[in-house]
């Protein structure tokens, strides 16, 4: 990524087809990242979910601005995706769980600030790459790398509230935004300088190794959910 300048807008041919790559980059990647805050806001009361989606979405976003300065070195820092990827797969089980228990339970079961904080470090943690490509894409320039990282605010925004309403009234969904971050997570471990070192997994393997991961998040989930509702039937038998 070269030295960032504050820049010119000039609206020739350069400047232009970096923009429009920014936009582009935005709205590929924006999906991860709608699909954690929208399981994160899933269990909060509906009229805290829009202030959880903004709030959230925009402390990641300006922790993006920050780190962006220094996510083109830090990628290939041995252990942080591998680290990160450990995060993403810890935050997919623990959505999963406490959706799947506000689905049961129907009530709310989470915090307006506890789910900002999941969302602050999903986000961060996944939008590494998002964050190298838009730096990338502005070569060099303070005013397009601020207009990439501003624009992903309404479209991970709206993509969640709708993945949110969407939840409401098709709770399968969860199970695929579950199995959606355990495969991120796991795209993230396989793609470790480390990993890649020591093993180096051809596209077939990692690709299968994704997809366990993905599988494995829903099973870990399904497994703590069922092991919490045994504790409560047996303490409920014990009362009685």
């Amino acid at each position: 990524m070269d030295s960032l300048s504050f820049g010119t807008i000039t609206f020739d041919w350069t400047f232009l087809s970096a923009l429009l790559s920014i936009v582009v980059i935005d709205l590929v990647l924006a999906g991860d990242n709608a699909v954690v805050i929208a399981m994160a806001v899933r269990s909060l009361p509906k009229e805290q979910r829009r202030k959880g989606i903004i709030y959230g979405s925009a402390a990641a976003v300006l922790l993006r601005i920050i780190i962006t300065f220094f996510v083109a070195k830090l990628l290939l820092v041995n252990y942080v995706k591998l680290a990160g990827g450990a995060v993403i797969l810890w935050i997919a089980v623990k959505l999963f769980v406490e959706d799947e228990e506000a689905v049961a339970t129907h009530h709310e079961g989470m915090s307006l600030w506890h789910a900002i904080r999941l969302i602050v470090i999903a986000d961060i943690t996944m939008a590494l790459d998002n964050m190298l490509a838009v730096g990338g894409a502005s070569h060099g320039n303070f005013f397009l790398l601020l207009f990439g990282l501003t624009l992903s605010i309404p479209l991970i925004v709206f993509t969640s509230s709708l993945l949110s309403l969407l939840m409401d009234k098709y709770p399968v969904i969860i199970y695929i935004g579950a199995a959606i971050l355990g495969k991120v997570g796991g795209e993230m471990i396989m793609t470790d300088p480390v990993i890649g070192r020591l093993f180096a997994p051809g596209p077939v393997l990692r690709y299968a190794l994704e997809g366990l991961f993905a599988a494995g998040v829903i099973a870990a989930g399904l497994f703590l959910v069922r092991r919490d509702r045994a504790k409560l039937e047996k303490a409920a038998q014990s009362r009685e």
